[in-house]
């Protein structure tokens, strides 16, 4: 029986060939996680999961077919592989599909510069418990709070991906968390706020009572929420919520929306998105962040590139089906589980940062709405119409009033993302670092 990731990927290769594959590309997993949930004080839920999963993809001309698995034994590699050759001869023929050429292959990554997996010991769960009553205890030792949720988790995870074009590569990462939920007030007077942190490496992790106080304060901020006033106002998205906007932007410029001629971007390719002296920046090599990676999941390299470049669009997010039906060459942006195809994705991401702090914004913006929580979505990706529910602050006189929730933002994404000015607290841990963001004139529907 093949065991490690190692033997698993080219054993299900060797199976695909034998079975008459033309080409296949497999990928296996293996991981384990443990959380621990905390209310009011006692022991919610503990929960710990391990496996392995394997995934394989074989072609047939421009025929393919992916089928998975958890069970790694020879006998099931082997039916595994027979099932997916049959259902590719089934298959309608994809032009776009293949795998890359040998020649453009990723080689000789350095995963000592990336740091994605913590090399220290799997913390235990007395560790995790411990972190959760400290975050949840400080919460609800401020008054006011009224309730608390917490949770501390730890993950770890391995990858090894290998292709009939000679490409074999593997990496692992590590990832461990705390956040928690504070409430205050009971009934339809009751509001909620948030706050957590995620780190790749253990000792980088912020103290877990300074989480909860800081969960407790954000809801104690949120009491006595009113509707806003109904109007075209100046919005300062917060950098909680900011990520958000550009998260649009990305999903515009995905090749399979610019393939299928679903974006509101498909024709703005060398034209102004956002404002001038404004870029959006893939990097997927930034070291000890969650994003990052060695190669794509089609064996490309992946390097720094520019989305945007001074508020003009230079390029498509591509993986190579998605090149190829557009005439272009993969950004090495390729993705991928263990029971689909590729498709493109971004990694980590940054806009760049302004010159003034929030406090500035939320002074020069006047009379306007702070939003720090959305609810739901209405975008048309299509159009780039855009209204989501939203909760925060009302701003007069350049100071925040009072909290306001229960209304409706409304406008147009080629407007928003070409007014958008933006503030300089994006936290430099995050894999998609954006500031807050302030836009002008956009609907808002209250009271």
């Amino acid at each position: 029986m093949a065991t490690a990731l190692s033997d698993l990927a080219p054993a299900l290769l060797e199976a695909a060939r034998r079975a008459g594959a033309e080409a296949a590309d497999a990928i296996a997993l293996d991981g384990r996680s443990q959380s621990i949930d905390i209310r009011q004080g006692r022991l919610e839920q503990a929960e710990r999961a391990e496996g392995v999963e394997i995934g394989l993809r074989v072609l047939i001309g421009g025929r393919q077919a992916c089928v998975s698995a958890s069970d790694t034994s020879a006998a099931t590699l082997e039916r595994l592989a027979e099932r997916a050759v049959a259902m590719a001869r089934e298959a309608p023929d994809d032009p776009y599909a293949g795998l890359a050429d040998p020649a453009d292959l990723a080689r000789n990554w350095d995963m000592d510069a990336l740091q994605l997996a913590d090399p220290t010991a799997e913390p235990s769960a007395a560790a995790l418990e411990a972190d959760a009553r400290a975050a949840e205890a400080a919460a609800l030792e401020t008054a006011g709070i009224t309730q608390a949720e917490a949770a501390s988790g730890y993950a770890a995870r391995r990858v090894y991906l290998a292709a009939s074009n000679g490409f074999s590569g593997n990496y692992a990462r590590t990832s461990r968390s705390v956040s928690v939920v504070a409430f205050t007030g009971e009934g339809t007077g009751m509001e909620r706020d948030y706050a957590g942190e995620g780190r790749v490496f253990q000792a980088d992790m912020p103290d877990a009572a300074g989480i909860g106080a800081l969960a407790a304060e954000r809801a104690l901020a949120r009491r006595g929420a009113v509707k806003p006033k109904t109007g075209s106002y100046p919005v300062l998205f917060d950098e909680r919520v900011a990520a958000s906007l550009i998260g649009h932007l990305l999903s515009a410029v995905n090749g399979t929306s610019i393939a299928r001629g679903a974006s509101f971007l498909r024709d703005k390719l060398g034209q102004q998105v956002l404002p001038a002296g404004l870029s959006v920046i893939e990097d997927p090599l930034r070291p000890r962040v969650s994003g990052s990676r060695p190669f794509d999941a089609e064996g490309l390299p992946v390097q720094k590139r520019m989305i945007v470049q001074d508020g003009v669009l230079t390029g498509w997010t591509l993986d190579l089906a998605t090149a190829r039906q557009l005439g272009m060459r993969s950004t090495g942006n390729a993705t991928r589980g263990t029971s689909a195809p590729p498709s493109p994705s971004t990694s980590n991401i940054d806009l760049t940062q302004g010159s003034a702090s929030r406090a500035d914004l939320i002074r020069d913006m006047g009379t306007g709405l702070l939003v720090t929580s959305l609810i739901g979505s209405t975008v048309n990706g299509i159009t780039g119409d855009y209204s989501r529910g939203a909760s925060g602050f009302w701003v007069e006189g350049g100071e925040i009033r009072y909290p306001v929730n229960e209304c409706t933002i409304a406008g147009n994404l080629h407007a928003m993302l070409r007014g958008m000015i933006p503030a300089n607290d994006a936290r430099m841990h995050l894999a998609t670092r954006v500031p807050s963001l302030l836009l002008e004139g956009m609907t808002l529907a209250g009271a």
